[in-house]
């Protein structure tokens, strides 16, 4: 199934809350005939632009081409959280990797989120970046275990920016009575994630970026692609298509996987704010499907979670994440929904970033498994860099271990419904 097709109005951004509040881009025009670069990019979100953004700025002739819109897929929809880490704990890391390498990994997100409220204040100083991300647990057993990966990432790693949270304090900040403390890091943050995109094209276009929009590359041959009404010619070649693109690359498809995920934006709260979040924070919790939400500048709850099966958008996505919604926040049912919206992303069997070198020429990342806010605009100056011939952080990357999903692309579809299936029943039970 051809994602790009399948939710979405081409050359449309979604009828969501971020596109409603963004100052949307007039549409760049469609590659027709062939031109030539010395550098072609694919996709038009965080790692594509970034990736251009670093790459012309060297002095590289750049194009980049998107299929629907720049900042159109998860990078335009996503709940706007910049994390600490990959997905996966530093203790997690130094057992796949080693001590060594997991803690330059650490220095790697560390840039990462550095990266990003450079690029956002630089660029993109509307889509108003706050720190503050928590973590919350619906299980005394996963605050114990946040408590000691915070006491480890300070001991081990110098992190001391994570602030421990007793069920009552967290109650104090989060007013959902089920959850049963967690932690704040105070070095994360959230932002407005379209208009960070957005901010990153004007910024390629000022550094002559060419941008070509509603543009769908259908293959890669050499370092040629090959697109709807034209081609381009390149010297060097980065995909950067996260879950829409992996029929251009055998390997990358089967080893990264498409999900849906869903959010919802209620009418603004007023008075009632205090009664939900008692700070500007993003909050994140434990389920395996997880919930993640924040608060909107005009005082909304933003919140991202439910669960659906296969590739299509259910037809009442508002009814999705009003359940969830409203199991962690008793108090807001019946809640006016003004805004509801799906998206695509991208996940790894080890939810570690599938980094890549498909064939000669052309280099390829996806699959930032919900750590992509800040990762993918570091991953595309790490791939800008690789293209002009620094390949120290690529090659680091690379290394990071992305197994093939068993039987491959065919059957991730019917694997991911069944392990969903489970991990959302264990969710309901409680185990």
């Amino acid at each position: 199934m051809n994602l790009l097709d399948s939710n979405d109005r081409r050359g449309a951004y979604p009828d969501g809350y971020y596109a409603a509040t963004s100052d949307l881009l007039a549409p760049f025009p469609s590659l027709r005939g062939e031109i030539r670069a010395d550098l072609c990019v694919i996709g038009g979100g965080y790692t594509g632009l970034s990736a251009a953004l670093h790459a012309a700025q060297s002095g590289l002739d750049v194009v980049l081409i998107d299929a629907q819109r720049v900042g159109f897929g998860a990078s335009g929809r996503n709940g706007g959280q910049v994390q600490s880490g990959f997905n996966k704990s530093q203790q997690d890391l130094e057992k796949i990797v080693g001590f060594e390498d997991a803690a330059k990994l650490w220095e790697m997100s560390q840039e990462a989120m550095a990266l990003t409220k450079e690029l956002a204040a630089t660029y993109a100083p509307e889509a108003d970046f706050k720190a503050g991300i928590a973590h919350a647990n619906w299980h005394a057993s996963g605050t114990r275990e946040d408590h000691e990966d915070a006491a480890y990432l300070a001991e081990r790693y110098g992190y001391d920016k994570i602030e421990s949270l007793s069920q009552e304090a967290l109650y104090e900040v989060i007013r959902a009575p089920a959850y049963k403390g967690g932690t704040l890091d105070h070095g994360a943050g959230h932002l407005h994630p379209l208009r960070y995109a957005l901010g990153l094209a004007r910024a390629c276009v000022a550094a002559g970026v060419r941008i070509y929009e509603t543009t769908r590359a259908h293959k890669i041959k050499g370092t040629s692609v090959r697109c709807d009404q034209g081609r381009v010619d390149a010297s060097h070649v980065i995909q950067a298509t996260n879950g829409y693109g992996t029929s251009l690359s055998r390997p990358t498809a089967s080893r990264v996987m498409p999900i849906n995920n869903f959010i919802a934006a209620t009418a603004p709260l007023g008075d009632r704010v205090a009664d939900v979040l008692r700070r500007d924070i993003a909050v994140s919790d434990s389920k395996f499907v997880v919930n993640y939400y924040r608060l909107s500048e005009d005082g909304r709850l933003l919140f991202g979670g439910g669960e659906s099966y296969g590739y299509r958008f259910p037809s009442d996505i508002a009814s999705v994440v009003r359940k969830p919604m409203e199991q962690v926040f008793p108090q807001l049912k019946d809640v006016e929904i003004t805004h509801a919206w799906g998206g695509t992303l991208a996940i790894t069997m080890s939810r570690l970033p599938h980094i890549s070198r498909p064939q000669p020429g052309v280099l390829a990342a996806a699959g930032y498994s919900g750590h992509g806010v800040a990762l993918a605009a570091f991953t595309g100056k790490v791939l800008a860099s690789a293209v002009r011939g620094d390949s120290d952080g690529f090659d680091r990357l690379e290394r990071l271990p992305t197994a093939r999903f068993p039987g491959g692309s065919a059957f991730r579809s019917p694997l991911l419904a069944l392990a969903m299936t489970w991990y959302a029943t264990r969710d309901r039970l409680g185990i």
